[in-house]
C-alpha cells in the first residue's frame, strides 16, 4: 500500500511539473512568435532604410556630379573674366557681356549655396538614421542576449528534468515489475477463490431453488374454489420498503417545491412582460386580448400552489408504520386531480399565449430574425403544453388503483412508470429548447432601439426563471430513472402469488405488526433490565467462539485426553501400591509393638519364663517372617463397589479391606475432582485456540480482498505507467523539437544581425568617404 501511495505522490509530482513546463512551453512559444513577428518587421524597416538609404546615395552623386560641373563652370568663368579684366576696356558691347557673365555668375553661386544647404539636411538625416538604427540594433543584442540566457537555462533544466524522469522511470519500472510478479500471484489465488465461489454460489442456488420449491408448494394459503380466502396469505411488513419509499418521496418533495416556484416565477415574469411589451401599460393601453392573458397569468398561484400542498399531504401519509403501494397510497390522487386543474390551466392560456407572440410579430420595429423566433417560442410552448398533457394521462392512471381495486395490473404498472420516466425526459427537453429560443429572442430585443430599461430587466429575470425551470425538470428526470427500479418492484405480495396488494391484506399486515410490537413490548416489560449493547456484543462473540470452538480442536482435545488418562492410569496404579504398603507396614507395626509388649509382660515373670518368652518371641517373629513371607507368594483377588485389587491375606482380612475401601474411595474422588479442573482448563484452551484459528481466518479473507484491491491498483500503475511513459515520450520529443527550432531561430538571427552589422559598417564607411569628399571640395 505504501508503494501505491509513493507511486500516486510520484505522479501528482510529474503531473505538477509538466504542467508547469507546459506553461513555459507555451510563454516560451509566444515569446518566439512576437520575436519572430519583430525580426520580420524589422527586417521589412531596415529594407526600406535601404532603400531610402540608395536614393540619397543617388541624390548625393547627382548633387556631386552637379558640384563638379558648377566648379568647372566656374574656373571657365573666372579665366574668362580674367582674360575680360586684362583686354580692359573694349567699348560698350564689352561691357553688356561682363553684365551678363555677372548675372550668371550670381546665379550659379545661388544655386550652389542651395545645394550645399541640400547636401548638409541630408547628411543630417542620415546621420539620425544611422543612430536610430545603431540605438535599435544594440536593443536587438540585449535581446538577443535575453533570448539566449533563457534558451540556456530552459535547456538545463529541461536536462535535469529528462534525468530524474528517467530515473523514475527506471524505478517505477522496477517497481512494475515487482508489482506484476505479485499481480499474478494474485491472479492465481483469484482464480482459486473464483472456483471456491462457483462451487458455493452452486450449492446456495441448488439450496435456495429447493427452499423456494418447498415455500411454494407448502407454505402459501391457496383455496382454489373462494379465492377470498387467499388475503389469508399476508406478506410481512417491509420497513426497508417504507424507508426507502419515504427517503424517496422526501427527495420528490423538494424537486415539487422547486418545480412550484420556478413555475410561479415563470407566470408571474411573463404576466410583468405583457403589461411591458408591445404596449406599455404605464404609457398606454393595451390590447384586449393582452388584458385577458394577464388576468389569467394572475391566477396561476391558485392552480400551481396546490401542487405542492397536495404533495405534501402525499409524503406525510408516507411513514415506517404504513403500507405504500398504489392501492393503498390514496393521496395520490389528490394530486392528481391538482395536476389536471394545472394542465387545464395550462390549456386555457395557450391560445392567449400564441396571439401574443404574433402581436409581437404585427409590431412595426419587429425584425425578420425576431419573427421567426416568435414562431419557433409558438411551436415550443404547444410541445410543453402536450409534454403536460400527456404527464396528466399517466398520473391519472398511476392514482387510478387506489380509487378502483383490480384497476390495472402489476405489468402495467410498470410499464407506465417507464413511458412517465421518458414523459418527464421529454418535458425537459422541451422546456430546454423554449429557454434556448427565448435567449436568442432576448439578444435579438436588446438591438432594437425602442427597448427600454424595465424591459430588459423584466426579460433577465424571466430567462432567470426559466433556466431554474429547465434545471429543476433535469433533476426531476434523472432523479425518476434513477428510481425507476424501486417505483416498478413490487415492494408486498401475497405469499405464493404475483398479484398486487389489496387494502385488506395491508390492513391485516398493520394489525400482525402492531400485534407483534404489543407483545415484544410486553414480553421486554416482564423481563428484568437488559444488558448494555457493547457487552451484549461480546457476550455474543465469546458465545459464538465457545459454540464454535468445539468442532475445530476436537481431535487435540481427545488426543491430550488420551494421553492423560494413560499416564493417569499408571499413576493410579502407583500410588495404590504405594497405599498397600504404607497399610502393611502400619499393620507390621503394630504386630511388633504387640509382641513387644508380650514380650516385656514375659520378662517380668521367672528365668525360665523368660527365657521360654524369648524363645516364643523369637519363634513368633521367625513365624511371622514364614507367613509374610508366604502372604507374599500367594496373594488373593478382592472385589468391591470401586473395582477388583491383589491383596494378602492376615488375621485382620476384614478390617484391611474396609479401610483400603475407603482409602481408595477418597482417592479417587479427589483424582476425579483434578481431572474435572484439568479438563476445564483444557476446555478453556481449546477455546481459546478455535477463537484464535477463526480470526485467522478471517485475517486470511481481509488480506485476500485486500490483495484484489491491491491487483486492481497494480493494474491501474501500470496504466498510469504507460500513459506517463507515453507522455514523457511525447513530451521529450516536443521539447527537443522546440530547442532545434530555437536553436535554427537563434543561428538566423545572429546571420541576420551579422549581415545587419556589415550593412550598417559599409553605410558608416561610404558615409564617411562621402564627408571626405565634401571637405575636400
Amino acid at each position: 500500500m505504501a508503494n501505491v501511495t509513493d507511486l500516486q505522490t510520484k505522479y501528482s509530482k510529474l503531473a505538477q511539473e509538466y504542467s508547469k513546463l507546459r506553461a513555459q512551453n507555451q510563454v516560451l512559444k509566444k515569446g518566439v512568435v512576437d520575436e519572430q513577428a519583430n525580426s520580420a518587421s524589422l527586417k521589412e524597416q531596415l529594407k526600406q532604410r535601404d532603400q531610402s538609404l540608395r536614393k540619397q546615395e543617388q541624390e548625393m552623386d547627382s548633387l556631386s556630379f552637379r558640384n563638379q560641373q558648377l566648379a568647372k563652370r566656374v574656373e571657365l568663368l573666372q579665366e574668362e573674366l580674367a582674360a575680360s579684366e586684362a583686354k580692359g576696356k573694349k567699348g560698350k558691347h564689352g561691357l553688356q557681356t561682363q553684365s551678363v557673365f555677372d548675372e550668371d555668375l550670381q546665379k550659379k553661386i545661388e544655386e550652389n549655396e542651395r545645394l550645399h544647404i541640400q547636401f548638409y539636411e541630408a547628411d543630417e538625416r542620415h546621420k539620425k538614421t544611422e543612430a536610430e538604427l545603431r540605438e535599435r540594433l544594440e536593443k536587438l543584442e540585449k535581446d538577443a542576449e535575453q533570448h539566449h540566457g533563457v534558451v540556456d537555462g530552459l535547456t538545463t533544466k529541461y536536462a535535469e528534468t529528462i534525468e530524474r524522469l528517467q530515473s523514475d522511470k527506471a524505478r517505477l519500472e522496477v517497481k512494475a515489475q515487482t508489482l506484476e510478479r505479485e499481480a499474478k500471484e494474485c491472479r492465481m489465488r483469484t482464480e482459486d477463490c473464483q472456483q471456491q465461489l462457483r462451487r458455493c454460489q452452486s450449492e446456495l442456488n441448488r439450496q435456495v431453488k429447493q427452499s423456494s420449491s418447498v415455500i411454494q408448494e407448502k407454505v402459501p394459503f391457496n383455496d382454489t374454489k373462494f379465492s377470498d380466502y387467499n388475503s389469508l396469505n399476508v406478506p410481512s411488513h417491509n420497513r426497508r420498503h417504507q424507508l426507502k419509499a419515504r427517503d424517496v418521496a422526501g427527495q420528490a418533495m423538494s424537486f415539487i417545491q422547486d418545480l412550484v416556484a420556478a413555475l410561479l416565477n415563470v407566470h408571474s415574469y411573463t404576466e410583468q412582460r405583457v403589461h411591458i411589451y408591445p404596449l406599455d401599460s404605464s404609457i398606454e393601453t393595451i390590447s384586449p386580448l393582452n388584458q385577458k392573458f394577464s388576468q389569467y397569468l394572475h391566477e396561476n398561484a391558485a392552480y400551481v400552489r396546490p401542487l405542492e400542498d397536495s404533495f405534501l399531504q402525499l409524503y406525510q401519509s408516507i411513514t415506517e408504520d404504513t403500507v405504500t403501494v398504489l392501492e393503498t397510497v390514496v393521496k395520490l390522487k389528490n394530486f392528481a386531480d391538482n395536476f389536471s386543474s394545472y394542465t387545464h390551466f395550462l390549456q386555457k392560456i395557450l391560445p392567449y399565449q400564441l396571439k401574443s407572440l404574433e402581436e409581437e410579430c404585427e409590431a412595426p420595429l419587429c425584425t425578420a430574425a425576431l419573427s421567426a423566433k416568435n414562431q419557433e417560442l409558438q411551436s415550443d410552448i404547444k410541445r410543453v403544453t402536450s409534454v403536460f398533457e400527456k404527464l396528466q394521462n399517466y398520473i391519472n392512471l398511476l392514482a387510478l388503483p387506489s380509487v378502483r381495486q383490480d384497476a390495472m395490473p402489476h405489468s402495467n404498472t410498470s410499464a407506465v412508470f417507464t413511458q412517465l420516466a421518458a414523459c418527464l425526459h421529454s418535458l425537459h427537453d422541451a422546456i430546454k429548447e423554449m429557454s434556448k429560443h427565448y435567449n436568442q429572442k432576448a439578444d435579438i430585443e436588446r438591438e432594437l432601439p425602442t427597448v427600454t430599461q424595465k424591459l430588459c430587466t423584466t426579460t433577465e429575470c424571466l430567462l432567470g426563471s426559466l433556466g431554474s425551470l429547465t434545471s429543476c425538470t433535469g433533476k426531476i428526470a434523472t432523479f425518476f430513472s434513477n428510481n425507476l427500479d424501486f417505483f416498478t418492484s413490487s415492494g408486498y405480495s401475497p405469499r405464493g402469488s404475483t398479484a398486487a396488494l389489496n387494502p385488506v391484506q395491508a390492513e391485516s399486515m398493520l394489525a400482525n405488526k402492531k400485534k407483534a410490537t404489543a407483545y415484544i413490548q410486553a414480553v421486554k416489560k416482564a423481563k428484568p433490565q437488559s444488558v448494555p449493547y457493547r457487552e451484549a456484543l461480546s457476550n455474543r462473540r465469546i458465545l459464538t467462539s465457545s459454540t464454535e470452538s468445539r468442532e475445530g480442536l476436537t481431535q487435540q482435545v481427545q488426543q491430550s485426553q488420551e494421553k492423560i488418562a494413560r499416564l493417569e492410569q499408571e499413576k493410579e496404579h502407583w500410588l495404590l501400591e504405594a497405599q498397600l504398603g504404607k497399610v502393611r507396614l502400619e499393620k507390621e507395626n503394630q504386630r511388633i509393638a504387640e509382641l513387644e509388649a508380650q514380650l516385656a509382660a514375659a520378662l517380668g515373670g521367672s528365668p525360665n519364663s523368660q527365657t521360654a518368652a524369648a524363645g516364643a518371641l523369637t519363634r513368633g517373629h521367625e513365624e511371622a517372617a514364614a507367613e509374610l513371607k508366604a502372604a507374599e507368594k500367594e496373594p488373593t483377588l478382592c472385589t468391591s463397589l470401586v473395582g477388583m485389587l491383589c491383596t494378602t491375606p492376615t488375621d485382620e482380612h476384614v478390617g484391611d479391606e474396609e479401610s483400603r475401601e475407603q482409602l481408595i474411595k477418597s482417592h479417587y474422588m479427589a483424582r476425579v475432582g483434578e481431572l474435572t479442573t484439568q479438563l476445564q482448563i483444557s476446555d478453556s484452551k481449546a477455546v481459546h485456540f478455535h477463537s484464535e484459528c477463526r480470526a485467522l481466518a478471517k485475517r486470511l479473507a481481509i488480506a485476500e480482498k485486500s490483495r484484489e484491491t491491491f491487483s486492481e491498483e497494480v493494474k491501474l500503475a501500470n496504466q498510469n505507467i504507460t500513459r506517463l511513459q507515453d507522455e514523457l515520450a511525447t513530451t521529450k520529443r516536443s521539447y527537443e523539437d522546440q530547442l532545434s527550432m530555437m536553436s535554427d531561430h537563434l543561428c538566423s538571427m545572429n546571420e541576420t544581425l551579422s549581415k545587419q552589422r556589415e550593412e550598417i559598417d559599409t553605410l558608416k564607411m561610404g558615409s564617411k568617404g562621402n564627408a571626405k569628399k565634401n571637405k575636400g571640395r
